[in-house]
């Protein structure tokens, strides 16, 4: 399954896609099951929910009657599927390749930075470059959707509470974060972190460490890699982050980039610039699509 969370009328809305082109939105389907719905994505692993949304797809005559009330997502505003992430915690040197494009050794536990909740904007929304930084740059990554509250959680039990994946760019200011020599505040502009187009479940990835990841500047290829290419598994993420730290539905963990950034080009890096088109795609989920723009 994939949900969304989309705009229309200036009102802000969650909805299931029951195809690649239409999908009904979680008051519809409540109105049409005559069952009580949450409201936003990051709630549907609570009080069964998930069965519920599992049936449209099962009873053919449900699934019908959704149609009938269904929109197409091409006449809304895609927003970020998590709107108001409790957490939003981003992997750094978690590829192999990535590591090995720096002279670096991948680390053996999570090196992590969170990112403010304004850095979120849609998955075909505009990248605003700030005035702040000359060297801006590209990362694309998979992330992960907590769907199930936690807190020392065992490896074999990590899956458990994954309600799906997304599609995440982390757009760095590389001058500022290497200034710094820390990465949150080179990491943290607005619209720094576009995501989406959607949550996949994880029913409907069997493997998410076999996956191809490919990141395009204006059809050029920058990343051409694959999940299995990460140092540190999710299973071990999870585990090793809820140890003291409680996860929350709704936070969402990116697990890293692989090789192909634009500072570690040779002989010279592959900054972006105005009016370039980033593009992330990533096999069995989708594709995001932005835009650089000047502040």
């Amino acid at each position: 399954m994939k949900f969304i969370s989309y705009e229309k009328n200036s009102s802000r809305f969650a909805g299931l896609m029951l195809n690649r082109k239409n999908f009904i939105s979680f008051q519809k389907l409540s109105e049409v099951t005559g069952l009580e719905l949450p409201h936003r994505v990051e709630e549907v692993m609570k009080h069964g929910f998930l069965e519920t949304f599992k049936k449209v797809f099962t009873d053919k005559s449900l699934y019908r009657e959704c149609l009938k009330f269904s929109e197409e997502v091409s006449n809304v505003h895609i927003l970020p599927p998590i709107l108001s992430p409790p957490k939003l915690i981003f992997l750094g040197l978690n590829y192999v390749d990535h590591a090995q494009e720096q002279g670096l050794t991948p680390p053996d536990e999570p090196v992590i930075f969170f990112k403010p909740q304004t850095s979120l904007t849609g998955p075909f929304d505009e990248i605003i470059w700030p005035k702040i930084t000359k060297k801006l740059d590209y990362e694309g990554e998979l992330a992960v959707v907590i769907g199930l509250e936690g807190k020392y959680i065992e490896e074999s039990e990590a899956m458990n509470h994954v309600l799906g994946y997304t599609i995440c760019n982390d757009v760095s200011a590389r001058d500022i974060q290497f200034k710094d020599r820390q990465w949150t505040r080179g990491k943290s502009y607005d619209t720094f972190s576009p995501m989406g187009p959607w949550i996949v479940t994880k029913d409907e990835i069997r493997n998410p460490h076999n996956l191809k990841i490919i990141t395009k500047v204006n059809g050029e290829v920058r990343q051409n890699s694959n999940t299995n290419k990460m140092a540190l598994k999710i299973q071990k993420i999870i585990s090793v982050l809820s140890q003291g730290m409680t996860l929350k539905p709704g936070d969402v963990i990116a697990t890293g980039t692989p090789a192909g950034v634009g500072f570690a080009f040779k002989p010279k890096p592959k900054f972006l610039r105005e009016g370039d088109v980033v593009e992330i795609e990533i096999e069995k989920i989708g594709k995001i699509r932005n835009k650089v723009v000047k502040e």
